[in-house]
């Protein structure tokens, strides 16, 4: 059923004979140039009139209901394209009725006439990074941020921090951040470089006269590895809170509104939203234009709008997964969609508890398995990745994330795991937690997928559904409901074994 869909939908991409490859490409490579005396990129979605008010990129008031030219941007959903134009989902489809029911994410580039509902205060709708070079996929794949930082002449190679049980470097420390919140080491790198020149200068700041280098000033945060650690979840917080449609306003340290521009993309929404909370006035404008990140990251590592290769196709599916622990087990959801790594966003995670005599951190004799076969990228204080592509590398393809794995037999990396085989026993370890459980999360290509969003988070048939805030919500199948609680009571029971449908449940359906 869904291979016709994609079909039809394809088949809907070709005009005047083209081809859905050679559309792409056209479309990649259109231009918009300049428009009223503000630079935009080569990809910067404005199809209609921009104009420049003391200095402010504006849009006209649009009449209610207006359509206006959008082209799908890697990893749009309906769901947040209509929140991002105040429209509705319903709107949209009737304005684009080839669009199909089962659509997940939409395919890059694909040309949508949208209804939109005019708002005040919309941001600058340049767009400085494109998502794949905001996130540890693909295009940091050949990218060795420890030789890249070594090989620099500032400072930053000879600063020294401890992360994760040890000592590191500033290369090191700038790839456990990447891994641990799967955010692009290039762009941490700039950002340090913007603020700090940590690659060109050769004289370190002194951290004791000025413990905020980033510009957060927070007791907990003090020193630059934890200022960077403040800023990754915040880059998170701003990329995922867009994808997600929660994240649409925000103020420049608590004084200037903006409204984040319809057509902007998620990377570029993180990085206003980023700077917002550092900057104001001129400096923030400044950060926010052609001449500050933009050009930074481009005198570090190239123009990046060069060398684009959107990471998430069109009607994106997950793959079969079965629950993460044995068959014919009944454990508790505890934990509904909430935080994949960090705080707040992405809400990319679930949470399973088995069932014990005793409340808390209580030793567990159950088993942790595996969802779906694959090789581990990675395994290490209490946590495991489970690369489903074979590649063994985790910023491709589809993977897996473990967490609060207990014991001595967690697979070591580069084991190849089969559906089913176990990895671990439900603890604490490995962060902060109330009780034995496990939490489980989701990537592809490097981008963390939203539990509760397109394509939802679906364990034979059960489909995650986000709940009114963090941890709460359900999994769903037909007309059958488990709901979260970290209570572990009757209704937040959920047995494993059973098959998997053949067919999409209707909570998976738009």
């Amino acid at each position: 059923m869904r291979k016709n869909h994609t079909q039809r939908l394809f088949q809907s991409l070709k005009r005047g004979g083209l081809s859905w490859v050679v559309l792409s490409i056209l479309l990649s490579a259109c231009s918009t140039g300049q428009k009223s005396g503000i630079v935009l990129n080569e990809s910067t979605p404005t199809p209609t009139a921009v104009a420049v008010q003391n200095g402010y990129a504006t849009r006209p008031p649009y009449q209610p209901g207006e359509l206006v030219d959008y082209k799908a941007q890697s990893g749009d959903t309906l769901d947040a394209i209509a929140i991002h134009f105040h429209t509705t989902i319903k709107e949209i489809r009737q304005a684009n009725p080839e669009i199909p029911n089962e659509t997940t994410t939409m395919p890059p580039g694909f040309p949508m006439k949208i209804p939109i509902y005019y708002q005040p205060l919309w941001g600058n709708p340049y767009q400085i990074i494109p998502d794949e070079f905001f996130i540890n996929g693909p295009t940091q794949v050949n990218f060795n941020p420890r030789e890249y930082v070594n090989s620099q002449p500032g400072w930053f190679k000879d600063f020294q921090d401890s992360a994760g049980g040890q000592l590191q470097k500033g290369g090191e420390l700038v790839e456990h951040i990447a891994q641990n919140f799967s955010i692009s080491p290039r762009l941490l790198l700039t950002v340090l470089e913007y603020q700090t020149g940590a690659l060109t200068q050769s004289e370190m700041p002194d951290f004791y006269k000025n413990p905020y280098p980033l510009g957060y000033e927070d007791v907990t945060h003090k020193g630059l590895y934890s200022q960077l650690l403040w800023a990754a979840n915040l880059l998170n917080n701003g990329y995922y809170g867009w994808r997600a449609g929660t994240l649409t306003v925000f103020e420049q340290k608590g004084k200037t509104l903006e409204r984040a521009d319809p057509w902007q993309n998620a990377a570029s929404v993180a990085l206003h939203y980023y700077f917002s909370q550092i900057y104001t006035g001129e400096d923030y404008n400044l950060a926010v234009s052609e001449q500050g990140f933009t050009q930074t990251y481009k005198k570090l590592f190239g123009d990046p709008w060069k060398q684009r290769a959107p990471h998430i196709p069109g009607s994106l599916e997950q793959p079969d997964f079965i629950f993460p622990f044995e068959p014919g087990k009944i454990w508790a959801l505890t934990g509904g969609p909430h935080t994949g790594w960090g705080d707040g966003q992405p809400f990319a995670a679930v949470d399973f508890a088995p069932p014990s005599l005793f409340s808390g951190c209580a030793p567990s004799d159950e088993w942790v398995s595996a969802v779906a076969d694959g090789v581990v990228a990675r395994s290490g204080d209490a946590s495991l990745l489970l690369d489903l592509d074979g590649d063994g590398d985790e910023r491709t393809g589809w993977v897996v994330y473990y967490l609060h794995l207990g014991g001595y037999n967690i697979p070591p990396e580069g084991r190849r795991l089969k559906t089913g085989d176990r990895l671990g026993h439900p603890s604490c370890e490995g962060g902060e937690a109330s009780g034995s459980h496990v939490h489980i999360a989701r990537r592809y290509n490097g981008e963390w997928i939203l539990a509760g969003g397109l394509p939802a988070f679906n364990f034979e048939g059960w489909i995650a559904q986000n709940g009114s805030k963090a941890y709460e919500g359900t999994l769903a199948k037909y007309s059958s409901v488990v709901r979260a609680c970290v209570c572990s009571d009757k209704p937040s029971h959920i047995q494993s074994g059973r098959p998997i449908p053949t067919a999409t449940p209707r909570a998976m359906l738009p």
